[in-house]
């Protein structure tokens, strides 16, 4: 079968958009491959967010209920959805690059004996010896180029998605599509580690995801002693702040403000990168961004190639500059 599996995760009730966002992407790999859209939900009452999900391009959706399965757990999941995929026999299987995905898709994987390819960025199909593959684009050496990954054997083909590199679709309610009702079949060696609770982290100031404005830095603030300049533009500008792997390492962002790779990947109205030479692990979380901005002092950095307005310089010069004509718009 050509069909597209969509694991679609819930959190408090409510299904996350990284699902939303592979349904589109699974919905243009439907159209190439001929096969239909399968969204998998597995909750305790789940059932109710289906014809969500039909609207976002779902064709069906099996949603999977059991009281104990209010919680994610690890073993009860892996089993169910791996026996749903034996079911179907899809050809691909898509799933988020979340916590909880990033748990969950290789012990499917493993259990099913096929091949799992994680963080992609970037999905699509092309006839390769005469038979329909899945490119599997990730960021790879470092982050300095794009590799592209085949399962040419082994089915499903197997992916997880990092959130927010893919286009959320718009959703349509007048769609309809097929909702099927399925009673796990599981037992106490299913649930040898349990989940007792979700503790939710305590978030200060606005969710990074969901800032219009995001002002991020680099290594190159070393030399000026931090990350004042970078919070400072941001305050100007009204917007958040964020930063480089090497930021978060000197202590200068949070966890939850790295952007990229290893951090998070965002889609702001204005994008505005201080003193980092944009390495590809780092571009990757900003790159759909409608403008983007970057300021530093070498000519040939990489970031540069990314950006839609390129301003070469010493940022400690550049950067108080641009925050006084800021302060002076809105003055007057």
């Amino acid at each position: 079968m050509k069909d597209i599996v969509v694991w679609a995760e819930l959190r408090e009730g409510k299904v996350v958009d990284v699902s939303f966002e592979m349904i589109t992407k699974a919905v243009e790999l439907g159209d190439t491959l001929g096969g239909s859209v399968i969204a998998v939900v597995i909750g305790d009452t789940c059932s109710s967010c289906a014809n969500e999900l039909i609207s976002y391009g779902a064709d069906r959706v099996v949603a999977v209920e059991d009281s104990r399965l209010a919680l994610y757990q690890s073993g009860a999941y892996a089993r169910v959805l791996a026996d749903v995929l034996v079911d179907r026999a899809p050809e691909v299987t898509l799933i988020g690059g979340t916590s909880v995905g990033m748990d969950l898709a290789p012990r499917v994987a493993a259990i099913l004996e096929t091949g799992l390819t994680a963080h992609c960025v970037d999905l699509y199909i092309d006839t390769i010896d005469g038979t329909d593959q899945l490119v599997q684009v990730v960021p790879g050496w470092g982050g300095k180029i794009m590799i592209k990954i085949l399962c040419p054997e082994q089915r499903p083909q197997m992916a997880t998605v990092r959130p927010g590199v893919m286009e959320k679709g718009i959703p349509d309610y007048s769609r309809k599509g097929e909702i099927v009702a399925m009673t796990p079949d599981l037992n106490d060696d299913d649930f040898m580690a349990r989940t007792l609770e979700f503790v939710k982290e305590k978030e200060t100031g606005v969710v990074l995801e969901s800032a219009d404005i995001v002002v991020s830095g680099g290594f190159g603030l070393y030399a000026s002693g931090g990350f004042q300049l970078v919070e400072q533009l941001a305050d100007a500008l009204g917007g958040e702040v964020a930063g480089t792997r090497p930021a978060f390492d000197h202590g200068w962002i949070t966890e939850e403000r790295m952007i990229g790779q290893s951090g998070k990947t965002l889609r702001p109205r204005l994008f505005v990168s201080v003193g980092a030479s944009g390495a590809m692990h780092y571009t990757t979380g900003f790159q759909k961004a409608k403008v983007i901005v970057a300021i530093d002092r070498n000519p040939d950095a990489p970031i540069f190639t990314v950006s839609d307005i390129g301003i070469v310089g010493d940022l400690n010069t550049i950067v108080p500059r641009i925050i006084e004509e800021l302060q002076e718009k809105k003055i007057q």
